[in-house]
């Protein structure tokens, strides 16, 4: 996968392995491969969004970049505007602090991830003061400016959270986020536990920080009618294996994986009177610690073929930035979305 002058974050082969213990002893009997070989890019403004089923790895891939979890093996590498390049896989513990500056994430639940007991304007302030800005002058004058970017009142700085609401919440969450003026953010299921009308407000703050900002956005979604709105490419994941990646409008409207067909045949119609026809997969999500043979995705495929069963399919560059890892990639008659965004594909 080629990088451009425009790439701010670069995953090569990413992979994290837990370890499965039992019996009395709890000694490792195996491992649970969470992520699995792993790699794409992020240009700088872009949001890459990133779908697929519950346990199939996302979650795991955004706090790897950040390395809140230890990947197994792989490298994170970060480009910076002064033009060194940062790997994030290696730093120690106390040069990881102080780069974490650059790399920040917004956590799903807006509810648990702040602590009830600081205030509004300690909540924002406290990456400051981890990161040794130590005037409180200049604090309190960094905090207004922020609350004021997520459209948070600065009479609510000194109020507690849990005079708020959910999508205040994740506001305060997201000027927590923006504190140290990050070029890249997680966005881990960040719309996921609101009310629907309180999404389109937060997806619409995200979008107009990123533009003022010039953020890049890993986006965390189940809901590919959100990720259609806000993203530029969309990764798929089944099983912690990349299946497709594409521009948005590309893959909405011709996904070259089975998988990735289903997904899509799954998003409600806006019209209450058109029936849905999604595309019934077999079964569940195989176990990750005892994965299929050949194309993880074949227990569950209606195209599934012998060398399905048998052969890893490659990742590879189908059309200019449409990848899949399908062995009749580009070949099937696969049915996407009509009327994609941003007109045909």
């Amino acid at each position: 996968m080629t990088t451009t002058n425009h790439t701010l974050l670069e995953v090569r082969n990413l992979t994290k392995e837990f370890p499965l213990r039992k019996g009395f002893f709890n000694r490792t009997q195996g491992s649970i491969k969470a992520v699995s070989d792993v790699s794409f890019t992020i240009n700088r403004g872009e949001t890459l969004g990133l779908v697929g089923e519950s346990g199939s790895g996302k979650t795991t891939i955004g706090r790897s970049l950040l390395r809140a979890i230890e990947p197994s093996s792989g490298k994170v590498l970060f480009h910076m505007d002064e033009g060194q390049t940062v790997d994030v896989t290696s730093l120690g513990m106390n040069e990881l602090r102080t780069f974490r500056r650059n790399m920040q994430m917004i956590f799903q639940d807006p509810y648990s991830s702040l602590n009830p007991r600081m205030t509004v304007r300690d909540i924002i302030a406290e990456p400051l003061v981890v990161n040794g800005t130590s005037n409180r002058t200049e604090i309190d004058a960094q905090v207004r400016d922020i609350a004021l970017r997520c459209k948070l009142n600065i009479e609510h700085l000194r109020r507690f959270p849990h005079a708020f609401s959910g999508g205040q919440r994740q506001r305060i969450g997201i000027a927590r986020a923006l504190a140290l003026n990050p070029a890249f953010i997680v966005c881990d299921e960040a719309v996921f536990a609101l009310d629907v009308s309180v999404q389109a407000g937060v997806i619409n703050l995200l979008q107009d920080l990123q533009v003022e900002l010039n953020l890049a956005y890993l986006f965390i979604a189940h809901d590919l009618s959100i990720v259609e709105h806000i993203s530029d490419r969309v990764a798929v994941l089944y099983l912690g294996r990349l299946v497709e990646l594409a521009a948005t409008p590309k893959l909405f409207a011709n996904p070259f994986h089975p998988y990735t067909e289903a997904l899509l045949s799954a998003i409600p119609e806006a019209d209450p009177d058109q029936p849905m026809r999604p595309v019934a997969l077999a079964g569940e999500i195989p176990n990750p610690a005892n994965p299929p043979s050949g194309c993880y995705f074949h227990p569950r495929c209606r195209y599934a073929e012998e060398i399905c069963k048998t052969t890893t399919p490659e990742w590879k560059e189908y059309q200019p930035g449409h990848f899949a890892a399908c062995h009749f990639a580009g070949e099937l008659a696969l049915k996407g979305v009509e009327n994609v965004k941003e007109g045909e594909a």
